[in-house]
């Protein structure tokens, strides 16, 4: 026999509809919440109320609406009601961000400490988080939680670092970390945390290969608007693709991968920054052409046998991604072309639309995305 919904659950449906209308169309009057959810005016009004009191929503000033008479009140929903932290941990640095429940940055620092897999590192690298929050002025309840990036593969559970030869981290748990924060905290794979970003930036994305060019090579399958993780932890490390038989060492301890040929490492000099690079290129610097062009020639071969494999949108990412120009894409389109047996639009090359602090926004979100769909009935 089905069971009959009850009134309470009627209620908390109709306020987690109002809630997400309201979250998705930015600033709305009564009127337009009670026509476009079909609801009654005493339902709607008696809903914003306890929403308004929970401290969800706030009144906004006033907005016309589709009916006649004077400027109706605006409601928004209140963005800090609750944030998240993004915390990318680098070799040499590490970035914490903090993000409302519209996925924009309120706050950023960023400190340079150098990586030890030590209980020393990890209590000071949660001492900067508290600090940061404090600086905030958030409060304890305000945090969903703390998504930890990391240049690294990541169990399913999100509690482990499988995979951490940059770092030197394998094996690294998060209860390093959760002992001294008083949240629920995640690790996630740098390249995953960057296609989140694009993800959350692009809602109608469905499928696309991401390509994560940093200071290391990464990537991430998007399929039906989700990212893959297949069935051992180790989806798209296409970085360690050999493409050169003898070439220069990986850090993965093989020759002439695709990280040696394809990440800005393999671009730039030892102590050479993307700006001066990119700056001494659109200046028609002669060498600084010559070794873009070499570049692109390996990212076009790299992305021709991806392509092969998965016809699909290839976005260009990570902290590249800031510096390149359309007439970039038409470049490396050509190489393509040049060596594919097909014959290719230009259509299927494009530039990520959230470049920056993408990956430390996309270990944020997660926990966004979770209260969200709570709010919304997902």
């Amino acid at each position: 026999m089905k069971k009959s919904i009850t009134p309470s659950q009627i209620k908390q449906n109709n306020q987690k509809l109002i809630y997400h209308y309201i979250y998705k169309n930015k600033q709305v009057s009564q009127q337009d919440i009670a026509y476009h959810l079909r609801l009654s005016r005493p339902t709607v009004t008696t809903n914003l109320t306890v929403l308004e009191n929970d401290g969800l929503i706030c009144k906004c000033g006033r907005i016309d609406t589709e009916f006649a008479g004077r400027k109706a009140a605006a409601y928004s929903i209140v963005p800090d009601f609750r944030i998240s932290f993004g915390v990318e941990i680098l070799k040499n640095e590490v970035k914490i961000i903090a993000v409302n429940l519209y996925g924009e940055k309120i706050g950023r620092v960023v400190y340079e400490i150098l990586y030890e897999n030590t209980e020393i590192y990890q209590k000071q690298i949660c001492r900067k988080i508290l600090e940061f929050k404090v600086s905030l002025g958030v409060n304890d309840e305000q945090v969903l939680g703390i998504g930890f990036a990391m240049q690294g593969l990541i169990s399913p559970d999100r509690q482990t670092v499988l995979y951490g030869r940059i770092l030197s981290c394998s094996g690294l748990s998060i209860a390093s970390f959760t002992k001294y924060l008083p949240y629920p905290c995640s690790f996630i794979h740098d390249a995953d945390s960057a296609a989140i970003s694009e993800l959350w930036s692009s809602p109608g994305l469905q499928n696309a290969f991401y390509l994560s060019i940093s200071k290391h090579l990464g990537s991430a399958v998007i399929s039906r608007g989700e990212i893959l993780t297949g069935k051992h932890g180790h989806n798209s490390t296409i970085e360690h693709i050999p493409m050169v038989p003898n070439g220069k060492l990986c850090y993965c301890g093989k020759h002439g991968c695709m990280e040696t040929l394809c990440s800005l490492s393999a671009l730039l000099g030892e102590k050479e920054t993307p700006e001066s690079f990119f700056e001494r290129l659109r200046q028609n610097d002669s060498a600084t052409i010559k070794r873009w062009d070499i570049y692109l020639t390996h990212l076009a071969k790299a992305i021709n046998m991806l392509h092969l494999i998965y016809d699909t949108d290839f976005i260009l990412g990570g902290y590249i991604a800031p510096y390149l120009l359309s007439e970039d894409l038409s470049i490396l389109h050509e190489k393509i072309r040049q060596i594919t047996p097909f014959s290719e639009e230009p259509d299927f090359l494009t530039i990520s639309k959230m470049p920056r602090h993408n990956i430390s926004i996309g270990a944020a979100l997660p926990y966004i995305q979770i209260f969200l769909n709570e709010r919304s009935g997902e």
